[in-house]
């Protein structure tokens, strides 16, 4: 879904812009799983890393506030400022920062650590949270239509 809705297009056509309406139709409640499984796989990286980098625990937060705001708003945004606008989590702007800096390989301390450990488990709570109380469909009804759309590229 990152990639349909990504606002970095290259090539785009009028097949593009039916899928991308077709794929607004497949988003349900039950992305939360995808998320919440993306973002305990990036967490584990994340801290498999020593000593721990910048660049991996934006990823972290990337999934866990797209996952967030999926939920809540039944749009995908994977831009992390963008998202922080919403989420005005003080500390995102300066790791950006450190990363578009060049400084992405800058190590975080033990404090640090401990610190984003706690916001990483309020934050996957918060997704788990917007999971439960989405109003996002439970199921998608865009079979046929897209199984159409394959059909008509695979004969052109």
């Amino acid at each position: 879904m990152r990639q349909l809705y990504s606002p970095l297009v290259v090539q785009t056509s009028p097949e593009h812009a039916e899928l991308k309406e077709i794929g607004q139709r497949c988003i349900t409640r039950h992305h939360v799983h995808h998320y919440l499984g993306f973002a305990d796989t990036q967490w584990s990286l994340f801290q498999k890393e020593s000593p721990p980098r910048v660049k991996p625990l934006l990823y972290v937060l990337r999934v866990l506030l797209t996952g967030i705001h999926l939920m809540r708003a039944g749009v995908v945004e994977a831009n992390l400022l963008v998202l922080n606008e919403e989420f005005k989590l003080p500390y995102v702007k300066e790791l950006v920062a450190r990363k578009v800096e060049g400084r992405e390989k800058s190590v975080l301390d033990a404090a640090d650590m401990d610190f984003y450990a706690r916001e990483y488990t309020r934050l996957r709570a918060e997704l788990e949270q917007a999971g439960q109380c989405s109003k996002l469909r439970e199921s998608s009804d865009a079979r046929a239509d897209l199984n159409d759309l394959l059909v008509r590229l695979r004969t052109h």
